[in-house]
């Protein structure tokens, strides 16, 4: 599969007046801040009755897509891990998939649906699965990420990776180069 770990950015939004509301000033345009509503969810392993849903989420968030059989093989794997989200209606609103080989992990893929996305969900998804990789006795954990992926990049520098080194043309539709990105456990 080796589409790295991915992660995208859109969503609904609030929007309100800084201090400068509270001072009695106008606003200067673009001054506004940005706030979305959060989100009630948990997470849990992912079954079989989620992988629609998944696969869904998957194909809204990147241009070249796992197959719907590459998740059902995961979920499968005893060396692999799939956790998804779930919102307080049962929905499946994002999910993170990683395996694990002797000391090492790898995390594949974290995505969150677009409606709900920047609302720290993927976040949990990652701390989830770095708490699933400690446990299963891994070391260093490694991810890919497009250059061009900053918001990705933020939210694993977020939780110590740090740039390891690159992967010429390792992503499709657009080529482009992957960043390894590692943190040690």
């Amino acid at each position: 599969m080796g589409s790295g770990a991915r992660s995208g950015a859109v969503g609904g939004r609030r929007v309100t007046k800084g201090k400068q509301r509270e001072q009695g000033k106008r606003a200067k345009p673009g001054a506004e801040k940005i706030q979305k509503p959060p989100v009630e969810f948990t997470i849990r392993a992912a079954t079989e009755s989620d992988l629609a849903a998944i696969h869904a989420i998957e194909l809204a968030s990147f241009a070249d897509p796992w197959a719907l059989t590459g998740f059902r093989d995961m979920i499968e794997h005893s060396r692999a891990r799939v956790e998804a989200a779930i919102d307080s209606n049962g929905t499946v609103i994002g999910y993170a998939v990683a395996w694990y080989v002797a000391d090492e992990a790898e995390i594949a893929n974290v995505a969150v649906a677009p409606a709900v996305r920047k609302r720290g969900i993927g976040t949990k998804l990652l701390d989830r699965i770095l708490e699933a990789a400690a446990t299963l006795g891994a070391r260093t954990v490694f991810l890919e990420v497009r250059e061009s992926n900053l918001a990705a990049q933020q939210l694993y520098a977020s939780r110590a990776f740090a740039v390891a080194g690159r992967r010429k043309l390792y992503y499709r539709r657009p080529d482009e180069d992957a960043l390894v990105m590692r943190r040690v456990l």
